[in-house]
């Protein structure tokens, strides 16, 4: 199935990322993602660091109206970032979701360029769009298969406020999962721990 992106799909980019390897400029490259310049505006959602407010379904009308956009920086050079001139009125920060890229596998919030505007779309209501952008990454299905049960979770929700209540739910159970986890491994191996290596 064909998909056309009908909304406005952008990113501002600090050339942090090897080229090679940056998920944004690939996208550019194929003509699904603008480049912004510093102190442009952007009138729809902004998936910024710097959000205070979590993306939500209600969000789906500013996407549908004005599109969306990214920061494309690296996590480890935020301060390095002018977010005071990256101009927009709707910036919006992620929930709790893991990331499926190669760089940072497995670790929650550390999504790269197109899992943020994936996950963006998945959650105001624009599927195809986010399948699309992923489908242009041989890793890219993965990131729906880790996420899909709590990007439906979040789906549920009519507010930012719902998403918000919604990730301390999922937070808290895998946090009692772990506990629970880590007992069962010191109930079964326990008596083993207590004798040392004789290796040592």
């Amino acid at each position: 199935m064909v998909v056309h992106i009908d909304v406005p799909v952008a990113m501002w980019d600090f050339d942090h990322c090897d080229p090679r390897r940056c998920s944004g400029k690939r996208l550019a490259r194929l003509g699904l993602m603008k480049e912004l310049k510093i102190g442009q505006r952007f009138r729809g959602i902004v998936v910024s660091p710097k959000g205070t407010q979590l993306i939500s379904p209600s969000d789906h009308d500013l996407v549908a109206e004005n599109g969306l956009a990214v920061v494309e920086c690296s996590w480890a050079r935020l301060d390095e970032v002018p977010f005071g001139k990256l101009a927009s009125p709707h910036e919006r920060i992620l929930p709790y979701l893991v990331a499926a890229n190669p760089i940072n596998y497995g670790k929650p919030w550390r999504l790269n360029c197109v899992e943020a505007i994936a996950a963006s779309f998945y959650l105001t209501g624009f599927r195809s769009y986010a399948d699309h952008m992923l489908s242009k990454f041989g890793w890219g299905p993965s990131f729906w298969i880790i996420n899909q049960a709590y990007i439906e979770q979040y789906c549920t929700c009519r507010s930012a406020l719902e998403v918000q209540t919604m990730q301390e739910k999922i937070i808290q159970e895998l946090e009692v999962s772990y506990k629970e986890s880590r007992q069962t491994m010191q109930s079964e191996y326990g008596a083993d721990l207590l004798f040392s290596n004789p290796n040592h």
